[in-house]
């Protein structure tokens, strides 16, 4: 099942930029629920139910939510399948600041955790699926390989993943990718200013200071949630460390041409002769982009993994 762009998404930045600005998915309301973590901290949950025993749970991107198009196209597909559906937000990411100092990072698999295990407590549901976009992806695939099989966790598939944070970091901080770079920083800053209006040792006096996602993550990431620098951190969480000791069949997609993605986010000849992991490389799709123009208004993305869950 290969990818050709529509031909007015001549290149990376617009297959990039084009469904995240313009897509509209039409997906009925949310039913949301608020769940507490282990560290009396929240998380906000939107699910699609009826009465099936499948569920996909889907884990968004840097500085996402529930509510972008790429998590409601997901989930409008496989609902439309006949799959319940989790979109999970994470810590700080459902429009209001959360209880603890934390926050989330692209290694913070407790809080996915507490998600599945929540879910399995639902007993109707007898496979679970996931699907990861982006730092969501990273997470998905960590969690996999970290932890013992979870007999209910069935397949998954994460798509533009950043295998290598560190390089990834650097990629994303070439000067090509300036846009990106400054509205996830510009964002990210936000959060902790009002984080530090509940927390006063919270200190921002550099915050201006900071012109990188890697010097962010230094003074802040990195230092909140145990690390002692941003290298550390990435290199601790990349998901290239674990995706080996995956045992559940699991899909990565990382488009060719994507401007997030390092060279080092394309392990084919390690992951060649992997059991239970298969990784593809169109040539083309940007950074969680995948449009394709039809009557039912599905991207390929959302094709390629029901296509994936139901064979």
């Amino acid at each position: 099942m290969s990818y050709k762009p529509p031909f007015i998404l001549f290149n990376a930045h617009l297959e990039t930029i084009f469904p995240s600005l313009i897509r509209s998915v039409d997906l009925q309301p949310y039913t949301r629920e608020r769940i507490t973590t282990p560290d009396a901290d929240f998380l906000d949950l939107d699910w699609l139910t009826g009465k099936s025993n499948k569920l996909v749970i889907i884990s968004h991107g840097l500085e996402g939510n529930s509510q972008r198009p790429y998590v409601k196209g997901m989930a409008k597909a496989f609902f439309n399948q006949g799959f319940d559906v989790l979109a999970w937000n994470y810590r700080g990411c459902s429009e209001e600041i959360n209880n603890q100092l934390r926050f989330y990072h692209s290694g913070a698999t407790d809080d996915l955790d507490t998600v599945i295990q929540h879910a399995v407590r639902r007993t109707v549901y007898s496979a679970i699926y996931l699907v990861g976009f982006s730092l969501g992806g990273n997470l998905t695939l960590k969690y996999l390989g970290e932890r013992p099989p979870n007999s209910r966790i069935k397949k998954a598939v994460a798509f533009s993943v950043p295998m290598d944070l560190h390089a990834s970091c650097q990629k994303i901080s070439n000067p090509s990718n300036w846009i990106y770079a400054n509205r996830f920083l510009k964002s990210l800053k936000g959060k902790i200013i009002a984080k530090a209006k509940q927390f006063k040792e919270l200190d921002t006096n550099r915050l201006d200071k900071i012109k990188s996602l890697q010097e962010f993550d230094d003074h802040y990431t990195a230092p909140l949630h145990g690390f002692q620098h941003a290298v550390q951190y990435y290199e601790t969480c990349s998901s290239i460390r674990f995706v080996m000791n995956i045992t559940v069949p699991t899909l990565i997609i990382n488009a060719n041409n994507d401007p997030f993605l390092s060279e080092e986010c394309f392990p084919i000849a390690m992951l060649k002769h992997h059991s239970f992991v298969t990784f593809e490389k169109p040539l083309h799709g940007g950074h969680v982009g995948f449009t394709q123009f039809n009557r039912e208004g599905l991207y390929w993305s959302e094709a390629r993994a029901i296509e994936f869950f139901i064979s």
